[in-house]
């Protein structure tokens, strides 16, 4: 798409040139310094509010790893692409031992079929129900923490006596109040953004205790 084309039709106060275009620049390149800024605070934040929570949910994450338990990722939308990279990292980690691990919105075939026969909160649940068992892992995120078809999977995860990890935003919404999340990290930010961008660091931070402890390191 040229510039005199749609581009500019959409921006046309990028090609007039002057104090208008200049203002706007200025503006964008602040509002890029204040959200680095805030996602910067709020990472490191995590330390010392999830730190001790992070350490206990590794260890138990190794454990169960030791025990032959497998992991399984879900989540919506941003957090379905996060559940995939958690999922792949234990796979197929940068260092370290490759641990089963699973992403639930992998299989088009399965959420397609259980959507449109069932219905689209037990997308999760169901193929826990196919495939879970005692000792396994279970990790949920929603940055609302009110997903239905994510805690409908907990409900179905807790039942069958699996380790249940939950990321969500906000006050922790329903997820909090469910009961059946064993290991809650909640970001406190009221930004989809933030939240998402913060629960990575999380993730990934949990990814290396849980390399530490299974070699007797943490």
């Amino acid at each position: 798409m040229s510039a005199g084309g749609g581009v500019e039709a959409l921006y046309p106060f990028l090609y007039e040139g002057g104090a208008e275009a200049a203002a706007v620049l200025d503006e964008v390149r602040a509002s890029t310094v204040r959200k680095a800024a805030e996602i910067v605070a709020l990472r490191q934040s995590l330390a010392d509010l999830l730190g001790d929570g992070l350490v206990a949910c590794a260890r138990r994450m190794a454990g169960a790893f030791l025990d032959g338990g497998r992991l399984f990722a879900f989540g919506n939308g941003g957090s379905c692409t996060d559940a995939q990279d958690l999922a792949q990292m234990f796979l197929h980690p940068p260092q370290g031992r490759p641990l089963p691990a699973f992403s639930l919105t992998g299989d088009v075939a399965a959420l397609t079929a259980l959507s449109n026969d069932v219905g689209f909160e037990v997308v999760f649940a169901r193929q826990l129900a196919a495939f879970g068992r005692r000792g396994d892992v279970a990790v949920g995120l929603s940055t609302s923490g009110g997903s239905a078809n994510v805690l409908r999977a907990f409900d179905e995860a807790s039942r069958r006596g699996m380790v249940t990890v939950g990321f969500a935003g906000y006050g922790g919404g329903a997820m909090a109040e469910a009961g059946t999340v064993d290991h809650l990290f909640v970001v406190p930010s009221s930004s989809v953004h933030r939240i998402q961008e913060a629960q990575t660091t999380a993730y990934h931070v949990l990814w290396e205790l849980t390399h530490q402890a299974l070699d007797d390191r943490l």
